[in-house]
């Protein structure tokens, strides 16, 4: 069976792109891509696993990323095209279905991650509004209809063709940098005037029923997600001048200040709220950071401040997830391996309609599915989902770096030590299995579950179609090649 990829040129050649992006403006945007949703969304569900410990989660969860990263700079290296993952699995395995369901699933764990995003902003925004306006209710039923209309705004952006802003993303990169600033100096200044206890941090504190090895492990688990985005950066290889260069040390170096920052979040966090509160948050869809504000610094009105800076600090990672999503969704519509009308244009616009209805319509059904199923909340089964989604990407991806191995690399390519991609391989998979989640996640399953289900039906339609065409002339590429 025959697959194939357009590919661009190598990285010291001429592209369709131009190379605008330098080091300091790369990392700005690996920066902005991280830090977002995450540390709002899991912060509090990270210490409701293990209590005072939080910030051991976040720690083991960077290193499980920084091992994937080094398999991502070796590969955006070699293969400087901007396909990212899907890329990569098709040179290593050349199998239409595995390229196809890996593409896919990247474009499920985008629309997951903006599910999750939106339902963040909705409750925040519910609390700030409830401060100016009598009768605004903070319930989950409320901040599922909150989500949807986040999701519905977001679509009718993506609709009028408003693509990825450098400027925008700087912008917003330096609001959600300055409320994490706040945030650790509220903390800090709380320990400093004896209202916070340093002691909190040696304390582990985790549920009755499991061990302290399966409270860190779930606390990894959900901890992941707040370190995804990373991977994106590679779709920008071709935007990238002297990419070779540029992009191994960029990642290390915007990963490593992510997880300073989610540290020091989560030491902050820890200090200022009993453990007690932390396994029982009282609005866990909300974030937890609010609480670190309004118990840190009761001088300031959290509730009528706080809410909306979120939103500029959030809104940003859900636009981007839709758009990867709507974008993927087309173009694998274009490449044959999804049914055609996803691919369909809009006439003035040039954007593509119904795949941003398709994700708009899948992103609702989710918050909707599980508002009404799970018992973990909107953020942490959605939130969960995508980081499964994002670990069963990144075992591949580390296993599709070894299998590479056989293809020569240019000379400045990055090489990563062998043993990496290995335990990258071992330990993202580790992270899939159910040990890694508790019951009431068990949801994440079914989730993916259902959305790969979707894809699989999809691509087994269309590839039908394909098949009748093919026999009556009608098109000219045979069914299970691009």
């Amino acid at each position: 069976m025959s697959a194939t990829l357009k590919e661009t040129p190598a990285s010291g050649e001429e592209t369709e792109l131009k190379r605008v992006i330098g080091p300091k403006l790369l990392l700005f945007l690996i920066i902005g891509d991280i830090i977002g949703a995450g540390i709002f969304a899991i912060t509090g569900k990270v210490a409701g696993q293990v209590g005072g410990a939080a910030w051991l989660p976040f720690l083991i969860a960077f290193v499980i990323a920084t091992l994937t990263a080094f398999s991502y700079m070796e590969l955006v290296t070699k293969y400087p095209n901007a396909a990212g993952a899907a890329l990569y699995i098709h040179k290593a395995f050349g199998v239409h279905f595995v390229t196809f369901i890996v593409a896919f699933t990247v474009a499920c764990s985008g629309i997951t991650s903006a599910a999750t995003s939106a339902t963040l902003v909705g409750r925040n925004l519910l609390i700030g509004f409830g401060q100016f306006i009598d009768g605004v209710p903070n319930t989950p039923e409320a901040g599922m209809f909150a989500a949807i209309a986040i999701i519905v705004i977001l679509a009718l952006i993506n609709l009028r063709g408003v693509g990825e802003s450098v400027k925008f993303n700087l912008v917003l990169t330096v609001v959600s940098l300055g409320i994490m600033a706040v945030i650790i100096a509220i903390g800090f200044s709380a320990i400093a005037t004896g209202h916070g206890d340093i002691s909190r941090l040696v304390v582990f504190e985790t549920p009755s029923d499991r061990s302290v090895f399966a409270a860190v492990t779930m606390g990894t688990a959900i901890a992941f997600f707040a370190m995804v985005g990373f991977e994106d950066s590679v779709n920008l290889v071709e935007e990238t001048k002297n990419p070779n260069k540029t992009f191994p040390k960029i990642m290390l170096i915007g990963l490593g200040i992510c997880a300073v920052i989610y540290m020091l979040v989560a030491v902050t966090v820890i200090m200022v709220i009993p453990t007690g509160d932390l396994l029982h948050p009282q609005n866990p869809d909300a974030g937890i950071l609010l609480d670190v504000v309004r118990i840190g610094a009761p001088g300031i009105p959290v509730d009528a401040i706080f809410p909306f800076l979120t939103v500029f600090a959030v809104v940003n990672t859900a636009l981007m997830n839709m758009l990867m999503a709507s974008r993927l969704l087309y173009g694998m519509a274009k490449q044959g391996v999804l049914p055609q009308f996803l691919g369909k244009v809009h006439s003035t616009r040039r954007t593509p309609t119904l795949a941003i209805i398709f994700s708009t319509i899948l992103a609702i059904a989710l918050v909707v599915y599980v508002n009404l199923d799970s018992e973990s909340g909107i953020v942490g089964s959605l939130g969960g989902t995508t980081a499964l989604l994002l670990l069963a990407v990144f075992t591949v991806v580390n296993i599709a770096l070894l299998v590479l191995r056989r293809d020569k690399a240019p000379e400045d390519a990055f090489r990563a030590p062998t043993i990496i991609p290995i335990l990258g391989a071992i330990t993202c998979a580790f992270l899939i299995g159910p040990w890694a989640r508790s019951r009431a996640d068990w949801v994440q399953y079914e989730i993916a579950g259902l959305l790969l289900a979707l894809g699989v039906v999809l691509w087994a339609v269309n590839w039908i179609a394909n098949r009748i065409n093919y026999k009556k002339g009608n098109i000219s590429t045979r069914p299970g090649e691009f």
